[in-house]
Protein backbone atom coordinates (compact mmCIF):
# COMPACT_ATOMS: atom_id res chain seq x y z
CA UNK A 1 0.00 0.00 0.00
CA UNK A 2 2.54 2.44 0.63
CA UNK A 3 4.55 2.27 -2.73
CA UNK A 4 1.43 2.03 -4.41
CA UNK A 5 0.54 5.45 -2.22
CA UNK A 6 4.31 6.76 -3.53
CA UNK A 7 3.28 5.76 -6.86
CA UNK A 8 0.38 8.25 -6.78
CA UNK A 9 2.13 10.77 -5.45
CA UNK A 10 4.88 10.91 -7.90
CA UNK A 11 2.48 10.69 -11.10
CA UNK A 12 0.25 13.94 -9.42
CA UNK A 13 3.32 15.57 -8.92
CA UNK A 14 4.45 15.27 -12.52
CA UNK A 15 1.01 16.08 -13.66
CA UNK A 16 1.60 19.53 -11.75
CA UNK A 17 4.86 20.16 -12.94
CA UNK A 18 3.72 19.43 -16.54
CA UNK A 19 0.85 21.75 -16.00
CA UNK A 20 2.54 24.59 -14.29
CA UNK A 21 5.33 24.10 -17.45
CA UNK A 22 2.06 23.93 -19.96
CA UNK A 23 0.98 27.38 -18.70
CA UNK A 24 4.11 29.33 -18.57
CA UNK A 25 4.69 28.26 -21.86
CA UNK A 26 1.48 29.45 -22.97
CA UNK A 27 2.01 33.08 -21.14
CA UNK A 28 5.12 33.42 -22.87
CA UNK A 29 4.68 34.81 -26.60
CA UNK A 30 7.72 35.83 -29.11
CA UNK A 31 7.38 38.88 -30.81
CA UNK A 32 8.07 40.29 -34.29
CA UNK A 33 6.64 43.37 -36.13
CA UNK A 34 7.22 46.62 -36.42
CA UNK A 35 5.76 49.00 -34.17
CA UNK A 36 2.40 51.15 -35.98
CA UNK A 37 2.36 53.97 -32.56
CA UNK A 38 2.42 54.36 -29.46
CA UNK A 39 -0.04 55.19 -26.83
CA UNK A 40 1.39 56.64 -23.78
CA UNK A 41 3.65 53.17 -22.41
CA UNK A 42 1.91 51.26 -24.76
CA UNK A 43 3.83 50.13 -27.95
CA UNK A 44 1.80 48.69 -30.61
CA UNK A 45 2.90 46.05 -33.07
CA UNK A 46 2.16 45.00 -36.62
CA UNK A 47 3.47 41.31 -36.00
CA UNK A 48 4.44 40.01 -39.21
CA UNK A 49 1.15 37.58 -38.84
CA UNK A 50 -0.84 40.64 -39.02
CA UNK A 51 -1.56 40.84 -35.63
CA UNK A 52 -1.67 43.84 -33.58
CA UNK A 53 0.03 43.47 -30.10
CA UNK A 54 0.33 45.63 -27.11
CA UNK A 55 3.46 45.70 -25.65
CA UNK A 56 4.57 47.66 -22.58
CA UNK A 57 8.42 47.23 -21.24
CA UNK A 58 9.41 45.43 -17.65
CA UNK A 59 10.74 47.14 -15.40
CA UNK A 60 14.86 47.60 -16.18
CA UNK A 61 13.81 46.08 -19.70
CA UNK A 62 17.03 46.70 -21.84
CA UNK A 63 16.87 47.92 -25.73
CA UNK A 64 19.79 46.16 -27.90
CA UNK A 65 20.27 47.40 -31.48
CA UNK A 66 21.09 44.58 -34.26
CA UNK A 67 22.45 46.22 -37.16
CA UNK A 68 23.80 43.78 -40.94
CA UNK A 69 27.43 41.89 -40.77
CA UNK A 70 29.07 40.33 -43.23
CA UNK A 71 30.62 36.73 -43.17
CA UNK A 72 34.39 38.43 -42.45
CA UNK A 73 32.65 39.42 -38.85
CA UNK A 74 32.66 35.56 -38.05
CA UNK A 75 35.42 34.68 -36.85
CA UNK A 76 36.94 31.49 -34.52
CA UNK A 77 35.93 32.76 -30.93
CA UNK A 78 33.03 34.40 -31.87
CA UNK A 79 29.66 33.44 -29.64
CA UNK A 80 27.39 33.26 -32.14
CA UNK A 81 23.57 32.39 -32.58
CA UNK A 82 22.50 30.22 -35.86
CA UNK A 83 18.64 29.37 -37.27
CA UNK A 84 19.04 26.63 -39.06
CA UNK A 85 17.69 23.68 -40.51
CA UNK A 86 18.88 19.82 -40.97
CA UNK A 87 19.80 18.68 -44.19
CA UNK A 88 18.96 15.18 -45.19
CA UNK A 89 22.39 14.13 -45.17
CA UNK A 90 21.93 15.13 -41.53
CA UNK A 91 23.98 18.54 -41.20
CA UNK A 92 22.70 22.38 -40.46
CA UNK A 93 22.22 25.10 -43.54
CA UNK A 94 22.09 28.33 -41.24
CA UNK A 95 18.67 30.46 -42.08
CA UNK A 96 20.55 33.43 -39.99
CA UNK A 97 23.24 34.12 -38.11
CA UNK A 98 23.36 36.32 -34.90
CA UNK A 99 27.35 37.71 -33.27
CA UNK A 100 27.00 38.49 -30.05
CA UNK A 101 28.74 40.80 -28.05
CA UNK A 102 31.13 39.34 -25.69
CA UNK A 103 28.79 40.65 -22.84
CA UNK A 104 26.65 37.86 -24.06
CA UNK A 105 28.78 35.33 -24.20
CA UNK A 106 26.93 31.82 -22.67
CA UNK A 107 23.42 33.08 -23.66
CA UNK A 108 20.93 29.98 -24.36
CA UNK A 109 24.19 28.24 -24.75
CA UNK A 110 23.07 24.33 -26.82
CA UNK A 111 21.19 23.11 -29.75
CA UNK A 112 17.56 23.05 -29.79
CA UNK A 113 14.03 23.42 -31.39
CA UNK A 114 13.20 27.09 -32.69
CA UNK A 115 10.17 28.71 -34.09
CA UNK A 116 10.93 30.27 -37.08
CA UNK A 117 10.67 27.60 -39.42
CA UNK A 118 9.09 24.33 -39.12
CA UNK A 119 11.46 21.74 -37.38
CA UNK A 120 14.01 24.69 -37.57
CA UNK A 121 16.96 24.96 -34.49
CA UNK A 122 19.08 26.91 -32.82
CA UNK A 123 22.52 26.75 -31.76
CA UNK A 124 24.06 29.43 -29.29
CA UNK A 125 27.77 28.53 -29.05
CA UNK A 126 31.28 29.06 -30.14
CA UNK A 127 32.95 29.51 -32.89
CA UNK A 128 35.94 26.68 -33.25
CA UNK A 129 36.48 26.61 -36.79
CA UNK A 130 35.99 28.16 -40.05
CA UNK A 131 36.33 26.77 -43.60
CA UNK A 132 35.20 28.68 -46.53
CA UNK A 133 34.04 26.86 -49.57
CA UNK A 134 32.47 27.21 -52.71
CA UNK A 135 28.98 27.26 -51.46
CA UNK A 136 29.61 29.54 -48.23
CA UNK A 137 31.31 28.85 -45.10
CA UNK A 138 31.21 26.09 -42.86
CA UNK A 139 31.10 26.79 -39.26
CA UNK A 140 32.36 24.15 -36.37
CA UNK A 141 30.49 25.19 -33.68
CA UNK A 142 30.94 23.89 -29.71
CA UNK A 143 28.68 24.08 -27.00
CA UNK A 144 28.35 22.33 -23.31
CA UNK A 145 26.82 19.81 -24.48
CA UNK A 146 28.31 19.00 -28.43
CA UNK A 147 29.13 20.49 -31.36
CA UNK A 148 27.47 20.94 -34.56
CA UNK A 149 28.68 21.62 -38.55
CA UNK A 150 26.39 24.61 -39.91
CA UNK A 151 26.93 25.84 -43.67
CA UNK A 152 26.29 29.60 -43.92
CA UNK A 153 25.22 30.09 -47.48
CA UNK A 154 26.02 33.33 -49.18
CA UNK A 155 22.42 34.68 -48.90
CA UNK A 156 22.14 33.91 -45.41
CA UNK A 157 21.49 37.34 -43.11
CA UNK A 158 24.58 37.20 -40.69
CA UNK A 159 23.79 40.19 -37.84
CA UNK A 160 25.43 41.70 -35.02
CA UNK A 161 23.83 42.76 -32.00
CA UNK A 162 25.04 46.38 -30.38
CA UNK A 163 24.11 48.46 -27.28
CA UNK A 164 20.92 50.58 -28.16
CA UNK A 165 18.63 52.94 -26.47
CA UNK A 166 14.54 52.81 -25.79
CA UNK A 167 14.30 56.06 -27.72
CA UNK A 168 14.97 53.34 -30.81
CA UNK A 169 11.71 52.45 -30.01
CA UNK A 170 9.32 54.42 -32.61
CA UNK A 171 6.88 54.35 -35.30
CA UNK A 172 8.50 52.37 -37.72
CA UNK A 173 11.32 50.38 -36.14
CA UNK A 174 11.06 47.12 -36.46
CA UNK A 175 11.61 44.85 -33.62
CA UNK A 176 11.94 41.58 -31.74
CA UNK A 177 11.26 40.54 -28.60
CA UNK A 178 12.38 37.14 -27.55
CA UNK A 179 9.73 36.07 -24.22
CA UNK A 180 7.48 38.53 -23.99
CA UNK A 181 4.86 37.68 -20.81
CA UNK A 182 1.36 37.77 -21.55
CA UNK A 183 -0.75 39.42 -18.91
CA UNK A 184 -4.08 38.57 -17.93
CA UNK A 185 -5.42 41.66 -20.07
CA UNK A 186 -3.72 40.66 -22.94
CA UNK A 187 -0.87 43.15 -22.84
CA UNK A 188 2.61 41.65 -22.98
CA UNK A 189 5.10 42.96 -21.02
CA UNK A 190 8.78 42.66 -22.49
CA UNK A 191 12.02 42.53 -20.44
CA UNK A 192 14.28 42.89 -23.42
CA UNK A 193 13.82 44.06 -27.09
CA UNK A 194 15.40 44.13 -30.38
CA UNK A 195 15.75 46.60 -32.97
CA UNK A 196 16.44 46.85 -36.27
CA UNK A 197 18.70 49.52 -37.75
CA UNK A 198 18.33 51.46 -40.98
CA UNK A 199 15.30 49.58 -41.54
CA UNK A 200 16.71 46.37 -40.61
CA UNK A 201 14.17 43.77 -39.52
CA UNK A 202 15.55 41.76 -36.82
CA UNK A 203 16.09 38.38 -38.27
CA UNK A 204 15.33 35.04 -35.51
Amino acid sequence: MKTMIQGVVKVIGFALVFAASTTWAQDIVRVRGTIDRIDGPIYVVKAVNGDELKVILGDNASVVGVVKASPSDLKPGSFVGVAGMQQPDGSQEAIEVHIFPESQRGSGEGHYPWDLRPQSTMTNANVEQIVTGVNGQTMTLRYKDGEKKILVPANAPIVSIVPGDKSELKPGSKIYIFAAKKLPDGTLMAPSVRVGRDGLMPPM
